[in-house]
């Protein structure tokens, strides 16, 4: 990368940590850590939800679907419309109402005010360990792009990805220590919009111009890749099944609902990003993929999209476009690290060890928590080898131990907090047994989706014969 595209990178990332540092110093408890004060304006919300989504991983993710399927690979964000319509109309209504007598802060608040707090402590656990899962993709994503961009040789015998790793890993980690929700979400609203603006007006563009026109793009690439139906069709069901249940169960999401003032500006947050999320950056991430395929057939797919990036770009904008790349990476990556960190932190040791803390102590607990985490999450990191996978590994996690029992707590009355106990027990460990023992499916579809179905079999059966409360169940209208 050119001299002044670094210059402009270097500047534009210590904006960003800036930012973070503005927030750090205004933020004056845990409401502010976390929920942004439940003051944040639906548009703010809205492209941080997208950003947090999308950002960095589906970024580079949805790159290598271009690259190896073509336009038929935007079927994967798809659900990500899905997703947030249908939890603006199911879910919002519920949550805020419930919120707004609670005072709700995490996820699985909404799971101790609905069940107890044993079945609170088991989601904390699950959705934690699974945000650890989906930070480790997103330094991962950060190190492809680093990689094929800003590095050109490293030290101590290091590969350039293995470097790209540590580098990324410790500017995120560094900014999410310092900043809040607020300073994600503000953050992600001036990001997403340069990443948007980058992307469309030039990379597209210059990319094509390039190639030739659409007529020699089209001829250079294999038959399929322009028809939408190029696409297994137990994949798209896989990925409906893998990722639309996130959308009730993401403590990602659950921070920003509280964040907004009342269901209406969530509604309109949500409604949003469902839109930029499918038609917008699904095709533009894929088509961009598709572009990298021409320049550089042999590389492995998920590079194709950012050294199409150093092809193609002119000297300045360059280093816009990979700023804003990093930057979507980062506020994606903070995102999980503070709500892996508000699980463990509210949830777990903050109700547990350290009840009587005071407020600035537990601001501080939280920043040292999430330390611990991102350092975790650097391991996570260097076992996999493709962002996209370390993504649904995540999502799988979680969404098959929590989403029978999240959708049961919103729609039956009667659920046993005992059913949902076991069934996210015996949901989530089906997953992952099956994916660490890489056990082929029936049918070829994904373990999550046999997870769901294991979850829901154990918690019918568990309801039926333990009731809606099961023995000595504490009552489940308790506040968290």
């Amino acid at each position: 990368m050119h001299a002044i595209d670094f210059a402009i990178f270097i500047l534009y990332m210590g904006a960003v940590l800036g930012v973070g540092y503005y927030f750090y110093r205004v933020n004056r408890d845990e409401e502010d850590y976390y929920v942004g004060g439940r003051s944040i304006s639906p548009g703010h919300v809205g492209l941080s939800i997208v950003a947090t989504d999308v950002g960095g991983g589906f970024s580079i993710g949805l790159g290598g679907l271009g690259f190896t399927m073509g336009l038929a690979g935007s079927w994967l964000l798809f659900t990500g419309l899905v997703g947030a319509w249908l939890s603006a109309v199911l879910i919002l209504p519920r949550i805020k109402a419930i919120d707004a007598k609670a005072g709700l802060m995490t996820f699985p608040d909404f799971l101790r005010y609905r069940y107890d707090d044993r079945v609170a402590l088991l989601a904390a656990l699950i959705s934690g360990i699974g945000y650890l899962g989906f930070t480790g993709a997103q330094v991962l994503a950060g190190a492809k792009l680093a990689s094929a961009t800003i590095i050109e040789g490293t030290p101590f015998g290091l590969t350039p990805l293995q470097f790209a790793i540590y580098f990324i890993a410790v500017v995120i980690i560094g900014y999410t220590v310092l900043g809040g929700l607020k300073a994600v979400i503000f953050t992600d609203t001036i990001q997403w919009i340069i990443l948007l603006t980058g992307l469309s007006l030039f990379a597209i563009p210059l990319a094509v111009i390039k190639i030739g026109g659409f007529s020699a793009l089209k001829a250079s690439l294999p038959p399929g890749f322009f028809s939408l139906t190029h696409i297994r069709p137990v994949t798209f069901i896989n990925w409906m099944v893998t990722i639309v249940p996130i959308w009730l169960v993401a403590m990602t999401l659950y921070q920003r609902i509280y964040a907004c003032r009342d269901v209406h500006d969530a509604q309109r947050a949500w409604y949003m990003a469902g839109l930029f999320e499918y038609p917008v950056m699904a095709f533009m991430g894929v088509f961009l993929g598709m572009c990298g395929r021409v320049f550089y057939p042999g590389v492995e797919p998920e590079m194709g999209l950012p050294l199409l990036i150093i092809k193609v770009l002119p000297v300045g904008v360059t280093g816009v476009v990979v700023a804003s790349y990093f930057s979507a990476i980062m506020s994606t990556a903070d995102s999980c690290l503070i709500a892996s960190s508000g699980n463990f932190v509210n949830d777990l040791l903050g109700r547990y060890l350290f009840k009587t803390a005071s407020s600035a102590r537990i601001m501080r607990l939280s920043q040292a928590v999430t330390l611990i985490l991102g350092l975790a999450a650097i391991l996570i990191a260097v076992s996999f080898t493709t962002v996209l996978n370390a993504i649904l590994y995540a999502y799988g996690f979680i969404v098959s131990g929590l989403f029978i029992p999240t959708a049961a707590a919103y729609f039956y009355q009667k659920a046993s907090p005992r059913a949902a106990f076991w069934s996210m027990i015996s949901g989530g460990t089906f997953t992952v047994g099956a994916k660490v023992l890489k056990r082929g499916m029936p049918f070829g579809l994904d373990a999550t989706f046999y997870g769901i179905l294991v979850s829901t079999a154990v918690f019918v059966l568990l309801s039926l014969q333990w009731g809606s409360r099961g023995p000595a169940s504490p009552d489940r209208e308790s506040s968290p």
